[in-house]
């Protein structure tokens, strides 16, 4: 069990409840990638009933068929839900449109009333590098607020105009106070959103390994040339002699490899949470 709550997220959990009463509705952003493990079980308990857009960003670093699942999945759940991949531009330009659809019974209520319209107001929440900051600039076509490629980035709560109709909340990136399940803690330090050093990386390789060997073994024998059937030893070995590398710390060096290989998209587009 990892067990944290430092003190901006603690901070950042009040706010959200505080300004929750001036948001129609939330942008949920998790990982396309890790879509239940990049998803925060606090939010749920803050947001209620609010309408909710589940964002799955860095869509095309995923597998495109279990995003297709993850995002109906989703939206049984009474959420709406779109794949997104800010980098690329992916779907970003449908995001307005999903808001109108998804408030659009309470839209039609306010034009029946002859209410002024005011710009809709949407808070984006989710957990530390899952691409808020990225896909915020994208929105609105320039460098509207810091990013980075590490967790934490953003550390206070900052409102931006999208555009005349979208106001958008950016909050912090906030995890939960207990990562109790292993699997989650892996893949949430595969993909970069806690420090790897938090898990002992040799059960982050190994698990990586294991991962393969049932799922995408077609593009790790593609990448690395080597047979899965092998021990985890073996398949180490010969992915580093393939590189000329000899070292005695050969074994946490070819999972140094895959990890960065997955990390930059050189395997191929893979998902970690299965439906």
């Amino acid at each position: 069990m990892i067990q944290w709550f430092p003190g901006h997220m603690a901070k950042a959990k009040k706010e959200i409840a505080a300004v929750l009463p001036l948001v129609d509705i939330i942008f949920e952003l998790v990982d396309a990638r890790i879509p239940y493990s990049s998803q925060n079980p606090l939010f749920l308990d803050l947001i209620k009933n609010k309408p909710r857009l589940v964002l799955l960003t860095k869509s095309e670093m995923a597998d495109v068929d279990i995003t297709e699942i993850w995002v109906k999945r989703f939206e049984k759940s009474g959420a709406a839900a779109l794949a997104v991949d800010a980098v690329s531009g992916y779907n970003v330009n449908r995001i307005a449109k999903a808001v109108r659809n998804k408030l659009r019974d309470k839209i039609i209520k306010k034009q029946i009333r002859g209410m002024k319209m005011r710009p809709t107001r949407a808070m984006i929440i989710g957990i530390p590098n899952v691409g808020k900051s990225t896909l915020i600039n994208k929105l609105v076509r320039k460098r509207a607020t810091a990013v980075g490629n590490r967790p934490g980035v953003t550390k206070a709560q900052q409102w931006i105009r999208i555009n005349p109709q979208l106001e958008l909340l950016d909050t912090p990136g906030m995890l939960w106070p207990k990562i109790e399940e292993r699997t989650v803690a892996i893949h949430l330090a595969l993909t970069g959103a806690i420090k790897s050093e938090i898990v002992p990386f040799i059960d982050i390789g190994e698990y990586f390994f294991d991962f393969f060997r049932g799922c995408y073994s077609e593009l790790f024998t593609a990448r690395y040339g080597v047979d899965l059937n092998l021990s985890n030893q073996e398949i180490a070995k010969a992915i580093v002699t393939t590189r000329g590398i000899i070292r005695e710390d050969y074994y946490e060096k070819a999972f140094n490899i895959v990890i960065n290989d997955f990390q930059n998209m050189r395997i191929g587009r893979i998902t970690l949470d299965r439906p």
